[in-house]
C-alpha cells in the first residue's frame, strides 16, 4: 500500500550522460528502507491491536482511530507533500519526513493513553505523506534509463509485500517482545536511513516558488473535512444517527469539502487541478479503489480481531493466518497483469468485484464455534482472488485518459483514493459492527459487517460502468502507481 506521487521524470533526470553512467544502488535501498516502513505501518499495527487494546484499556472507536489516523493523514496530506518536494529542496523535504515519522513512532511506543497514540500514529501519516513523495522524486532523479526502470519496478514490489510483511512481522514483534516493538523497530531503521541520506543524497534545489506556490488552504479543508467526516461515522455507533454530534460532525465534514472544492477553483495553483475532475476514467477508478481498498483494510481489521479474541490465536499464529490471503492477491494480480491485454481492466474489475463479494459472504458465516481451516481460510482465498485483479485493473484503467504530464497527479489522486478509503472502510464496518472489544460483541456484530461489505463491493459495479474496456496504448505511465 504505497503512496507513490511522482510519476513524471524531474527535468535534468534523463540526460544522455546519465544515461551512460551507472549510479550504486544505496539511494535505492534509503529510500525503499523508508518506504518500506511506510506501507508496513498501514498494516503492522492489526495484528497488535487486541495487546494494544487491553494494556490501553481501548473503547471500540480507539482500536478504529489507531488504524484511520494514520492512513487518513498520511493520504489526506499526500497531494501537499508531492507539491513541497516539488517547490522545494527534495532532500530536505525527505528529512523532515523521515525525522517526523520516526519521532512519532518512538512517542507511539511510548504511549500511555489511547489519545497518546491515536495523536501519534496521526503524525506518523504526516510524516509518511512528506518523505514518501519525496523519496519517489529523489529515485527519479538519481537513476536514468534501464537503471530506472529497474527501480521503479522494485520500488512496486513494496506495495504486494506490504500487507504480508506487516501482519507477519506484527505478529512476530508482539508475540516476542511486547506491542511497542511495532513501533520502536522503526525507530534505529528511520535513524540509520536518516544519516545514509545526510551523506549520499547530494543537496537539491529550490524551484523559487516558495510557499506562493503551495495550497496550504485547500490542504487544511481537506484533512480537515476528512477527519470529521470519518468522526461523523464512528460517532454513529457510540451516539447514534440523530445525535448532536453525528449530524454537528457531518455537516462540518460536508461544509469543509465543499470549501476544498471551491477553494481548488480559485488558487493559482491547486492541489488538484479542477480539470482533472472530467477525465471520467481517472474518478471512477479511483473511486472503486478508495471502495476496494477500504474493503480489504476492514476484512483485516476485523479478521484480526476475530482471529484472536474469537478463536483464541496468538498474535504470530495470527500474522501467519493471514500469508494465504496476501499470497493470494499477489498470485491473483500477476495473473491479471498478464490477462490486461485481453479482457482489459472493465471485465477485470467486475469480475473481481464479484468474486471478492462471494468470499465476504463465506466470511459472514464465521460464529463462536468456527474454526480457521473450516470457516476462515476459504473466505481469505476467494477474497484474495478477487482484490488482486481489481488493483492491477483500477491502476490500469485510471491512467487510460490520462496525458503523460498530469500521470504524477492523477496517480496521486488515485493513492489518495487508496488511503483515504482504508480510513473510511474501518470507522464504516466498525459503526456497523458495533461492540468489538469483547467476544461476544464480535460474533454478535461481524455477519452484519461482511455483509456490508459484500454489498459495498457489489455497488462498486457501478463506476466500474465508467472504466475503459481497454487499456490505452499510450496512457500516462502506468507502471509508476504503486
Amino acid at each position: 500500500m504505497s503512496h507513490s506521487v511522482h510519476a513524471a521524470p524531474a527535468p535534468h533526470a534523463a540526460t544522455d550522460e546519465q544515461q551512460e553512467v551507472r549510479r550504486p544502488w544505496t539511494v535505492l535501498g534509503l529510500m525503499l528502507a523508508a518506504q518500506f516502513m511506510v506501507v508496513l505501518d498501514v498494516s503492522v499495527v492489526n495484528v497488535a491491536l487486541p495487546s494494544i487494546g487491553t494494556d490501553l484499556h481501548f473503547s471500540s472507536s480507539d482500536y478504529q482511530w489507531t488504524v484511520s489516523a494514520y492512513v487518513l493523514l498520511s493520504g489526506g496530506l499526500l497531494l501537499l507533500g508531492g507539491r513541497l518536494s516539488d517547490l522545494f529542496d527534495r532532500r530536505r523535504i525527505f528529512l523532515i519526513g523521515i525525522t517526523l515519522f520516526t519521532g512519532a513512532s518512538l512517542v507511539s511506543g511510548l504511549a500511555d493513553s489511547a489519545l497518546t497514540l491515536v495523536l501519534a500514529r496521526g503524525a506518523q501519516g504526516a510524516g509518511a505523506a512528506l518523505l514518501t513523495p519525496a523519496a519517489m522524486s529523489i529515485v527519479m532523479t538519481a537513476y536514468a534509463g534501464r537503471q530506472r526502470a529497474t527501480a521503479l519496478a522494485v520500488w512496486g514490489t513494496i506495495a504486494s509485500m506490504g500487507i504480508a510483511a506487516g501482519v507477519l512481522f506484527g505478529g512476530l514483534l508482539t508475540s516476542a517482545l511486547d506491542w511497542r516493538a511495532v513501533f520502536f523497530i522503526n525507530v534505529p531503521i528511520g535513524i540509520i536511513t536518516l544519516l545514509g541520506v545526510l551523506h549520499v543524497v547530494p543537496k537539491g534545489t529550490a524551484s523559487g516558488a516558495g510557499f506562493r506556490g503551495l495550497d496550504v488552504p485547500g490542504a487544511v479543508t481537506l484533512v480537515g473535512g476528512l477527519l470529521l467526516l470519518v468522526n461523523a461515522v464512528e460517532s454513529t455507533n457510540s451516539h447514534g444517527w440523530t445525535s448532536a454530534t453525528t449530524l454537528i460532525c457531518g455537516a462540518g465534514a460536508v461544509a469543509l469539502l465543499v470549501a476544498f472544492a471551491l477553494t481548488e477553483r480559485r488558487v493559482a495553483k491547486p492541489l488538484v487541478h479542477p480539470h482533472i475532475w472530467k477525465l471520467r476514467s481517472l474518478v471512477s477508478a479511483s473511486t472503486v479503489m478508495a471502495g476496494v481498498t477500504g474493503a480489504l483494510v476492514g476484512v483485516i481489521f476485523l479478521s484480526s480481531l476475530f482471529l484472536q479474541l474469537v478463536l483464541g490465536s496468538s498474535a504470530i499464529v495470527t500474522g501467519l493466518e493471514f500469508l494465504p490471503l496476501a499470497a493470494m492477491v499477489t498470485l491473483s494480480a500477476a495473473a491479471a497483469s498478464h490477462l490486461m491485454a485481453q479482457a482489459g481492466p472493465r471485465l477485470l474489475i467486475g469480475f473481481g468485484l464479484v468474486v471478492s463479494a462471494a468470499g465476504a459472504v463465506v466470511l459472514s458465516m464465521a460464529g463462536a464455534d468456527a474454526t480457521y481451516a473450516a470457516d476462515v481460510l476459504p473466505g481469505f482465498l476467494v477474497i484474495g482472488l478477487g482484490v488482486g485483479p481489481v488493483f492491477v485493473a483500477v491502476s490500469v484503467g485510471a491512467m487510460s485518459e490520462v496525458p503523460d504530464h498530469a500521470s504524477g497527479l492523477a496517480s496521486g489522486v488515485l493513492m489518495t483514493g487508496h488511503e483515504v478509503g482504508a480510513a473510511i472502510g474501518v470507522a464504516v464496518l466498525t459503526a456497523v459492527a458495533g461492540d468489538i472489544t469483547s467476544k461476544a460483541g464480535l460474533v454478535a456484530g461481524r455477519p452484519e459487517a461482511f455483509v456490508a461489505v459484500a454489498v459495498l463491493l457489489l455497488t462498486l459495479l457501478v463506476p466500474t460502468a465508467f472504466v475503459p474496456k481497454t487499456a490505452a496504448a499510450g496512457g500516462g505511465g502506468h507502471g509508476h502507481l504503486h
